[in-house]
């Protein structure tokens, strides 16, 4: 009788397994076009809300004017872009109209909470931030200046040199109903509205923590241009008068 013998089984062809491989591969390929578009869909989605969250963070980002306190320069609901690239390279200046944070109960009034999606797109910078706790106000005096109201001609003055405000208050507004006569602190600004009459800017603050004084620290921005309504889509650039060089120290 015949040893038996164990039969050996075939290797496949390299190129036979090959062709198998690349068939399946077409097939999976053909049954997710779905699948694929969607990942490629997600990351598009995913790398546009982190450019946009770096843009509002280091670069600019918008704001709700909140009331009528720098009319009508800015009214309210005005959205306007606050940008922060100029702050990298000069200091905060006079005749800069800033968006800072409350540097101390300033809005003491209570404001609508937005809600949680109003806050996701403001977070990622697709919706304006609505001007909870930021304010909106002009330089008058930087650290060191003295600011003082009135002179004899119910002008302000910054470091003696009157200032000419007529190119943005309300025609015949008084320069401040409150008299005042301020050294400002090193790092920090004197702020005022230019409807001044309707302004609880840094006159109102002065009995106060702070003195009226805002931390150059809580500057979020430079209110660079009014980017809607349509029809009040502007530059906003420092007024003449904040160039005269006696004002420089």
């Amino acid at each position: 009788m015949a040893p038996s013998t164990a039969t050996r089984a075939r290797p496949r062809p390299v190129a036979t397994r090959a062709r198998r491989s690349k068939g399946r591969h077409r097939r999976l390929k053909q049954r997710n076009p779905l699948l694929s578009l969607l990942v490629e869909m997600s990351t598009v989605t995913v790398l546009a809300l982190v450019i946009t969250v770096v843009l509002r963070l280091f670069v600019a980002e918008a704001f709700y004017v909140p009331s009528e306190s720098m009319y009508d320069t800015l009214t309210k609901d005005d959205r306007i872009l606050a940008e922060k690239i100029s702050y990298l390279h000069r200091d905060v200046d006079r005749g800069d109209i800033i968006v800072f944070k409350d540097p101390g109960n300033w809005l003491n009034e209570a404001q609508t909470q937005p809600g949680t999606f109003r806050r996701i797109g403001e977070f990622v910078g697709i919706l304006p931030r609505s001007g909870e706790g930021h304010l909106v106000k002009r330089v008058i005096g930087i650290g060191g200046d003295r600011v003082i109201c009135c002179n004899k001609q119910g002008q302000i003055t910054v470091n003696g040199i009157a200032l000419d405000e007529r190119e943005y208050l309300l025609k015949d507004a008084k320069p401040s109903e409150v008299p005042f006569n301020v050294l400002v602190p090193a790092g920090h600004l004197w702020v005022m509205g230019d409807n001044r009459a309707e302004s609880a800017d840094s006159r109102a603050h002065m009995g106060g923590p702070g003195g009226g004084f805002v931390p150059v620290e809580n500057v979020v921005g430079r209110a660079c241009c009014v980017i809607w309504p349509s029809d009040r889509m502007t530059m906003l650039r420092p007024p003449e008068t904040f160039k005269k060089p006696g004002l420089k120290k």
